[in-house]
């Protein structure tokens, strides 16, 4: 499912007196105000200033490397390398001068979609070689070596393509998927090996199957051992899995895939694991149980390749088992167990680490909010608690114990970098200053942070930092000074405003709000927008959200969200409630909100407009469906509309089994109730999504069209779930501003 309403351009409860907080912006703008244009907001540069992707330090911390957008391409990226020493920056390859404009295979083009970098050019990923002096580079389904001096060496040039390239641990070689096989090749030089052969038509080696790529948050599908001696390979086998036929509409003709896709309640892809040496020889299948209806969900190695730890999710997704697994055998044992309550599941993470003495350190939603724990000789010690959530682990620093982790301890509108000592557990120090969304990553040592943040009024900036937060030197302060792409729209940029209301059962729930500079006695129009999913991040934040609610709020319009019970951040009893019943408790969350905007003095309670993407665009139709009359026009962008037709992974996580419980299904889908809908609606829809494939748009239509319902559509040619690019960013918000302006005319 798409993670935010942001996709599109590149994603009645008891109300209590609302909590206000302005977000100020700087002050000593003397330019006059400009307001943004849609042109302006889809062009080069990017108007949030540079952002540079994928941040690393060099092995040796010598080098911070990053993908970097071209000033004129804000969608082509260069790997570029800056000194931690000097300062200097350089661009290390120019993916114009040595891409070959080749297009890619499906294969990678779908795993960009489920990356959610499908517009993406150029070089999108890149890895280090562990000694420091040379980069692997993807680059137009070929693999080069890049050297620190400037050198670039053809790898392979092959037409079928490279996925999931990587560096070996100790440097010996260059792995990487080709024809739905497993190849190794000597960094040296050399030919290519296949370490697997039997991969073709529905079996697949070395690759992740599409419910991990889109929904478990796992890329790849092999793991080396430390100092190169074994690899783990997933074996996945299709077959089992039903066919749909996905038609990609284009501008100058139509391609029909017959696309595995694993639709909820049917038979997911057959999932093996086994581990080999580098030359494909010795080659062990691990023992996963009995039952083959699991999934994979993790696999490490420990850090002296002694064992792999390998993640074993039960198909209901109530049941995690972490398996030692012996790699000379493939025999397995249960390490520890994770379970969900009746009425919830298991949320997956990345937010562990294997250590060198033999414990682990591993997140748990076990006290019902995410927290540390260590596991050592079968005990478990919990490293934090409280009513607040850890969000990830950004390092550990073995030698001292120190664990460095993102979290929201201080505040749900705010993400801050926190340390921790395995020896002094809820001992907590904040690394971070207040008043920004906070993110970071570390190098392998934990010496130093990577710390990328941003707030309502700036956007996202990065410096290194020492291990104890002390800014060391910026990487892309990103200051909105004069030569900034936003610098002159400083003077008619908007404050945003934060506040809480209650829900019906008492919950707390949190809004953001923008308006235009407010008349006396007028009365303005509202866009409300909203995403109200689980399993993904939270819209309600203190980060920047880019350019585009300035423009919204530009046109007249008061901008407004608010986070709903059922999303992500606030605990597993807040997400809960959407448990086999969604479209539900969302639904009556947006509602109070809706109830809450429409008493603003300001507000026009008659042009309060809903507008939604992906989850969102779903919980538009369901919010029209649910209340006639409340909202004077909505916007369904990619919606699920039967969630029979989405993924297992993710569907019966929510909704379980629909042979097992039809009853939840009916109620949540959003097909039975469609001829309730009597407001104005735009449905929009990409004619090439693999994800909320098209069928969900064209089954919305038909039954509207069948009880002669009045709508309208806007479906686009060739685009996935990221309807976007140039031009059709552009588009796509034209018609709806144009929509809303047809259907919410300004009251003469």
């Amino acid at each position: 499912m798409a993670k935010s309403w942001l996709v599109v351009s590149a994603a009645l409860a008891c109300l209590s007196a609302p909590s206000l907080a302005a977000e100020s912006m700087p002050t000593g703008t003397a330019n006059p105000p400009r307001q943004l244009t849609l042109d302006r907001l889809f062009s080069s540069p990017d108007l949030s200033g540079p952002q540079p992707r994928a941040l690393r330090l060099s092995p040796h911390g010598n080098l911070l490397t990053s993908l970097r957008a071209r000033p004129d391409e804000k969608e082509r990226f260069d790997l570029w390398a800056l000194d931690t020493r000097t300062g200097k920056e350089r661009m290390l390859v120019d993916s114009k001068q040595i891409g070959s404009g080749a297009e890619l295979s499906e294969a990678e083009k779908m795993q960009r979609e489920r990356a959610r970098i499908g517009g993406s050019k150029g070089i999108v990923a890149y890895d280090w070689s562990p000694d420091g002096k040379s980069i692997l580079v993807p680059l137009d389904g070929d693999l080069f070596l890049a050297t620190l001096d400037g050198k670039v060496t053809r790898l392979t040039e092959s037409k079928q393509g490279e996925l999931n390239a990587v560096i070996s641990p100790a440097g010996g070689y260059v792995s990487f998927v080709r024809d739905q096989n497993l190849f190794v090749q000597p960094v040296t030089g050399g030919e290519a090996r296949a370490l697997t052969t039997t991969g073709a038509g529905t079996v697949h080696w070395g690759e992740a199957e599409f419910v991990a790529q889109e929904e478990m948050d796992r890329r790849t599908g092999y793991w080396w051992s430390p100092g190169d001696r074994l690899i783990a390979i997933e074996k996945f086998d299709d077959a089992p899995v039903g066919v749909v036929t996905r038609t990609a509409i284009g501008a100058e003709g139509t391609t029909v895939f017959d696309q595995r896709y694993p639709a909820a309640g049917t038979p997911n892809a057959l999932v093996e694991l086994y581990v080999m040496k580098p030359d494909g020889s010795a080659p062990v299948k691990v023992d996963l149980g009995s039952n083959p209806d699991i999934y994979l969900a993790r696999v490490n190695w420990t850090p002296d390749g002694s064992a792999l730890l390998v993640q074993r999710e039960s198909r209901d997704q109530k049941t995690l088992d972490v398996l030692q697994v012996d790699p000379a055998t493939g025999t397995s044992f249960v390490l520890f167990t994770e379970k969900a309550d009746a009425r919830s599941w298991i949320n997956l993470t990345d937010a562990y680490r294997l250590m060198r003495d033999g414990s682990l350190i591993w997140a748990s939603e076990r006290s019902g909010y995410r927290h540390l724990y260590r596991f050592a000789m079968g005990a478990w010690t919990q490293l934090t608690s409280g009513d607040w959530a850890v969000a990830y682990l950004a390092g550990v620093d073995e030698a001292k114990g120190r664990l460095y982790f993102a979290g929201n301890k201080d505040g749900v509108l705010e993400q801050h970098l926190y340390a921790v000592d395995i020896a002094r557990p809820n001992v907590i120090t904040r690394l971070t200053e207040p008043g920004w969304w906070n993110g970071g990553t570390m190098d392998g040592a934990a010496t130093r942070i990577i710390v990328s943040r941003s707030n309502p009024n700036q956007p996202t900036q990065i410096y290194l930092a020492d291990a104890t937060g002390k800014r060391l030197s910026w990487i892309n302060e990103n200051a909105l000074k004069e030569g900034h792409p936003y610098y002159p729209y400083l003077a008619s940029h908007r404050d945003r405003t934060f506040g809480t209301l209650k829900a019906a059962d008492g919950t707390t729930l949190y809004w953001e709000m923008i308006t235009p500079p407010l008349e006396p006695g007028k009365k303005y129009p509202v866009f409300f927008q909203h995403y109200g999913g689980p399993g993904t991040g939270q819209q309600v934040t203190r980060a920047w959200d880019g350019a585009l609610p300035q423009f919204i709020v530009d046109q007249g319009y008061v901008f407004f969200q608010i986070d709903n019970r059922g999303s992500y951040n606030r605990g597993k009893a807040f997400e809960d409630h959407i448990y086999h019943a969604m479209g539900s408790v969302e639904v009556a969350d947006q509602l109070a909100g809706a109830r809450f905007i429409e008493a603003q003095p300001f507000v026009d309670p008659d042009r309060v407009a809903t507008f939604g993407w992906s989850y969102g665009g779903y919980m538009t139709l369901k919010m029209l469906e649910a209340n006639p009359g409340v909202y004077a026009a909505g916007i369904a962008g990619a919606p699920v509309t039967k969630w029979e037709l989405y993924d297992t992974h993710y569907t019966e996580r929510y909704l379980g089994d629909p042979g097992k419980d039809p009853k939840s299904y009916a109620s949540s889908n959003a097909l039975a109730d469609a001829a309730r809908i009597a407001d104005p609606l735009l449905l929009i829809h990409g004619m090439s999504d693999d994800n909320v494939v098209f069928e969900n748009s064209t089954a919305f239509a038909a039954t509207m069209q069948r009880h002669a319902r009045p709508f309208e559509m806007m479906f686009y040619p060739g685009q996935t779930h990221r309807v976007g690019g140039p031009g059709i960013s552009e588009h796509l918000w034209r018609t709806i501003l144009d929509f809303l302006d047809q259907r919410m005319p300004a009251k003469k």
